[in-house]
């Protein structure tokens, strides 16, 4: 990523227009075909949102997820899915998109979306996604920028006012304070039976189990803040405004056109049609705001919030003067306040910290602490009080917070009880916590504060979803949030109700009551990593012990379906959430069976016929097909894309063309798995884990769908004869042969029979290979299944080293 438009060698898209035009779905699947991306989006719910749909397409281990409070970060993440303030401008990526641009006009955030539409972008290509309003100053500040108007997938149309009796179902409907959601809330829930309520200030724990409990109808209404406005993909038909105006932080005012139909275009997802209108306790909206609503025609952006991003750390004077500067450019206009800018001007007059920041380490740090998120929106001088003794402490002495400060501030709001207020007030609370305890360097045991302060969020997060539902929705109307003790009501022998089922699947958790909701055993899943799953030879996957699912025949070895072990005793909510967090392992565990190979971003339309060709060889092949499949498309190649694939693990070997990890045990392993599940076969006995078998023990399944070749009366393990066909290229190689073979215990006839296939005898000299035919002898030949086995991807080379030492390793 470049620190300039000037010095970018990337091409720079711009697709603008209303919502429901799919803009952000396009620049998800544009990035997938690059290698690497980042993609920033203006809340961190949408972020998770984005997260999890990424990863059920590529699995978690090559996605990140960053925002201020939230991180999850794989060894080697290709794709970066952040908040826009958290994305990682110091990260070279070859895609980037900032989604919704036009709040570089947002008079408090705006500075950070301008700095990104000016400096931001990917090596190869980036992508600016917003309002068509925006369309005048990207042209003007990225002349060579390509803009595209975004059409809109359906109509959005006027209904009115409505009474909250008379809302049709799936309506969301939106007002702007907590008190008010609350309060119509809980007159929906007297009138309909339940509701589900989104604010921006829930944390994602909680407002994703809301959502869902909405997406799975178990009730048919929301209540919402403006925090559905900014690309969260919901099921709704209709959009009531319950006011028209808000606080915006510095006063109470009418929304814009544009921002009601930002809201209002939430209504009518892909094809189908929404509708949008007010509660009958408001006046008529006027006609011209109707019309520019429905035509999505608004005016033109005319200038930018902008800061100075030159900062001058010799001093906090100077920080401020350059903090202060004015615009050169006539589009922009200067930002006019911002909590971290009136947190150091609070703080330059300390002093204390007037005596120690004094040179650029300190200046620089200073106001690294003034731009912690002030979440709980209180008294500002009881949060500068807080960055006061912050700053001090890790100014003086190692430079690392005190553990025993830490736990004062932390300890009290490890405490679920109370209502959904006072539970607000504690999330807001431990989100500055969060956020700190992700500035690794400022604390000693790092690592012991994100889980402190991650599991207190989760625990709050989950009594808060408890408390909204408990208020919200009529008991009768949702069974998931009850309690299932196993100590206290034990099912009885031989039930088979849901409820006893799910009572014995839920079972206690260390460290409570001995209770469980159904909504935190699915939040535990939903957060575990990769590792906290156990996935049988048979596809069955289980958590903590419990089954939880298996995988079953998809349309071929790399799409394995899903089906829950237990669909019956999930609410429709917890089992849309269970299935995407499961889809995107079962995206992993095919990953590993190809090695890591990441055929799907080498399937994009930039790539030449050659690459995409055998990308999708490949990865049909999960990582390894034969050379003569692959040799004409390989030696097509230019040296530039023959050199990426090698990087990315690709090896020319002797008879296959292979990812060198696709040989690995463990990718040996998954192939096993996917391979009978596709064939709905039991694997051979001994697969992968013997290195040669005899053609009878295949049963007359393919040989190269398990990852083996078959060389006579024998089927070798692909690694094995690799290292056997590299060392028989050598002068004196055929000794070295010789000895591996030996290794395997093989017959002399047979070693004999397994070398002339290669191409060497057993005095060294090399022989002209024969081709002949024989009924069952090649791989890929046995059987209605062969054709499984014809593409096949193995990974790193090296993979197979030391495999033929004794009976060779034993694949896992």
């Amino acid at each position: 990523m470049n620190s300039s438009p000037s010095s970018r060698p990337s091409v720079v898209v711009a697709e603008l227009g209303p919502t429901n035009t799919g803009k952000t779905h396009r620049a998800i699947e544009r990035m997938l075909e690059h290698d690497t991306g980042i993609i920033g989006l203006p809340l961190r719910l949408l972020a998770r949102e984005v997260y999890d749909r990424v990863t059920a397409r590529v699995g978690e281990g090559r996605v990140a997820l960053m925002t201020g409070e939230e991180k999850r970060l794989p060894p080697r993440p290709d794709y970066w899915i952040c908040t826009v303030e958290a994305m990682p401008l110091d990260r070279p990526v070859d895609f980037l998109a900032v989604d919704e641009i036009q709040l570089a006009a947002h008079r408090e955030r705006g500075h950070v979306f301008t700095d990104r539409l000016l400096h931001a972008r990917g090596l190869r290509e980036t992508w600016f996604l917003g309002a068509d309003t925006m369309r005048p100053m990207v042209q003007a500040l990225i002349p060579h920028a390509s803009v595209k108007r975004a059409t809109r997938l359906s109509q959005l149309r006027f209904s009115g006012r409505h009474s909250l009796k008379s809302l049709p179902p799936r309506s969301a409907v939106v007002a702007f304070s907590a008190d008010r959601v609350y309060e119509l809330a809980e007159a929906l829930r007297r009138l309909r039976g339940g509701v589900a309520v989104v604010l921006g200030a829930l944390s994602p724990r909680t407002r994703n189990a809301q959502v869902a409990m909405y997406q799975a109808g178990e009730v048919q209404y929301l209540v919402a803040t403006d925090a559905i406005g900014m690309g969260l993909n919901l099921d709704l038909n209709h959009v009531a405004f319950a006011a028209l105006s808000k606080y915006d932080g510095a006063e109470q005012r009418d929304l814009f056109p544009d921002e009601l139909a930002q809201i209002a275009g939430r209504a009518g997802r892909h094809l189908n049609d929404g509708s949008f209108g007010t509660l009958n306790t408001l006046p008529e909206l006027p006609p011209r705001v109707v019309s520019a609503i429905e035509s999505h025609r608004f005016p033109a952006v005319r200038s930018l919030i902008w800061r100075n991003s030159s900062l001058d750390f010799s001093s906090p004077e100077s920080l401020l003067d350059s903090l202060s500067r004015a615009p050169r450019h006539g589009a922009f206009i200067r930002v006019e306040r911002a909590d971290d800018f009136d947190a150091l001007k609070e703080l330059s007059h300390v002093p204390a910290i007037r005596e120690v920041a004094t040179d650029r380490a300190t200046v620089e740090l200073l106001w690294q602490v003034c731009q912690i998120p002030d979440f709980r929106k209180g008294l500002f001088g009881q949060h500068v009080a807080l960055l006061r003794e912050t700053f001090l402490q890790l100014s003086e002495g190692d430079g690392k917070l005190e553990q025993a400060w830490l736990s004062r501030q932390v300890s009290p709001l490890d405490d679920v009880s109370g209502d959904i207020h006072t539970l607000m007030d504690r999330l807001a609370a431990i989100r500055i916590w969060t956020y700190i305890s992700h500035r690794s360097s400022w604390l000693h045991d790092a690592e012991h504060w994100q889980e402190r302060t991650r599991r207190i969020e989760d625990a709050l997060g989950d009594a808060l979803h408890e408390r909204l539902v408990e208020r919200f929705v009529q008991r009768a109307a949702r069974r998931s949030a009850r309690r299932f003790v196993r100590a206290a009501a034990p099912a009885a022998p031989g039930s088979d109700s849901p409820f006893a089922k799910l009572g014995l699947l839920l079972g206690e958790v260390p460290g409570t009551d001995g209770a469980v909701t159904e909504e935190q055993f699915v939040q535990r899943v939903v957060d575990a990593t990769h590792e906290d799953f156990q996935v049988d030879a048979s596809g069955s996957i289980s958590f903590e012990e419990q089954p939880l699912a298996r995988l079953v025949r998809g349309k071929d070895r790399r799409s394995p379906q899903l089906a829950l072990t237990e669909p019956e005793v999930w609410t429709g909510g917890a089992r849309r959430r269970l299935e995407r967090r499961l889809v995107a392992l079962a995206r992993d565990l095919v990953t590993e069976a190809m090695g890591g190979f990441p055929a799907e971003s080498l399937a994009g339309g930039e790539r030449s016929a050659e690459t995409r060709g055998l990308a999708y060889r490949l990865a049909e092949g999960l990582g390894v097909i034969s050379l003569g499949e692959a040799r004409e498309q390989w030696r097509l190649l230019d040296e530039e894309s023959r050199e990426r694939l090698k990087t990315l693990g690709v090896r020319e070997g002797q008879r296959f063309l292979y990812v060198a990890e696709a040989l690995s045990p463990n990718a040996l392993a998954r192939r096993r798995m996917l391979t009978a599940l596709f064939l709905q076969s039991p694997a051979p006995k001994g697969v992968p884990r013997e290195p040669a078998l005899s053609v009878a023990e295949l049963g007359g399944l393919s040989a190269r769908a398990f990852g083996y070749e078959v060389l006579g009366s024998v089927a070798l393990r692909i690694d094995v004869v690799e290292r056997l066909s590299e060392a028989l290229r050598h002068p004196h190689g055929a000794r070295q042969a010789h000895t591996l073979l030996q290794e395997l215990r093989l017959e002399s006839g047979v070693r004999a029979r397994v070398l002339r296939e290669l191409g060497g005898q057993s005095g060294g000299a090399p022989v002209k290979r024969r081709r002949r035919r024989r009924g069952g002898g090649r791989s890929g030949a046995h059987g209605p299944s062969a054709h499984v086995g014809a593409h096949q991807k193995p990974r790193r080379s090296g993979a197979g080293e030391g495999s033929v030492q004794g009976a060779g390793p034993k694949p896992e």
